[in-house]
């Protein structure tokens, strides 16, 4: 939803934009002003005595209990909604100055249809930030882009030179973060059984194709479909491990007892082997789907 408002802000004019960073937001967040913002909404002594006694709880790191006088734990159940509690002013602010914006958690970026009003929104509202709400701006990371260079919850924007509009797709980070962890996940010294590797792949695919479906990607998806049939072949051609083994998955492959013969006692590499006849003919994309693997591309296609 937060993706598909800010397409729709910069389809309409908006085609500059405040990207502003909260330095290390959930270890900076002000104790005392959260709890004088939950106290106003909430009337019982004791939630507000428990979320108190959550924030100051401390945290373990490496093995040694450290206090915990400002912030909110990463990755605690309740980070998420105090998190909007403390930015909710920031909400009501933006509104009240009848600005465009949309905000995912700590990520925010407010739109303008000026460089100079760009400007001056990010002057006002920085201030606004770190001397009402106590928290700190990334002066680093903080920038006033187009949408074609901002990175908003790991998608990227272009301009479709057909439709004449932006279009939102996974960021070129996002899309090297997948790459890597494919990569991990498709390693052939990795002892791990096909049937258990195909398993965590498709966790991995499903999860990153669903959360990046409403982006154009299709091309991307195709070479990484690709990339990653070829490593699975690399893995299966390592598991079968010596040329006895081969030669018979070859054959019951459907390979003619000669050429079983003859590939299963090749030396070349296990990339050679895997893209070339002798795996994708055998290892055919269809086999791979039959065995369970999950295609990125056709899984993207069939939420288009």
């Amino acid at each position: 939803m937060a993706i598909e408002q800010a397409i729709l802000k910069f389809n309409e004019g908006y085609d500059w934009i405040v990207d502003i960073d909260l330095e290390r937001f959930f270890d900076t967040v002000h104790h005392d002003r959260l709890m004088n913002l939950i106290s106003r909404k909430v009337n019982d002594g004791d939630v507000i005595s428990l979320i108190r006694k959550y924030l100051v709880s401390g945290v373990v790191v490496d093995g040694k209990l450290e206090a915990t006088p400002i912030g909110t734990p990463q990755g605690g159940n309740l980070s998420p909604l105090l998190s909007n509690i403390m930015l909710d002013e920031l909400d009501k602010e933006l509104e009240n100055r009848g600005l465009s914006f949309v905000r995912y958690a700590d990520d925010c970026i407010i739109f303008a249809k000026s460089e100079m009003s760009a400007r001056r929104i990010m002057r006002n509202v920085v201030n606004f930030i770190e001397k009402k709400l106590g928290l700190i701006v990334n002066a680093e990371k903080s920038q006033i882009v187009r949408p074609n260079q901002l990175k908003f919850l790991g998608f990227g924007f272009y301009f479709n030179s057909t439709t004449k509009l932006y279009t939102p797709k996974p960021h070129e980070t996002s899309v090297l973060k997948f790459k890597y962890k494919l990569k991990q996940l498709s390693k052939r010294n990795w002892g791990i059984s096909l049937d258990d590797r195909i398993k965590k792949i498709n966790q991995t695919v499903r999860g990153w194709v669903n959360y990046f479906r409403i982006g154009s990607m299709k091309t991307v998806l195709t070479r990484l479909s690709e990339n990653l049939r070829v490593r699975i072949r690399m893995c299966i051609w390592k598991q079968w491990k010596n040329a006895r083994t081969r030669i018979r998955a070859l054959r019951k492959l459907g390979m003619t007892p000669r050429n079983a013969y003859m590939n299963g006692h090749s030396s070349k590499s296990y990339a050679r082997i895997a893209y070339s006849w002798i795996m994708t003919t055998t290892v055919t994309n269809a086999r791979l789907k039959q065995k369970g693997l999950v295609s990125p591309l056709d899984l993207y296609l069939n939420h288009v």
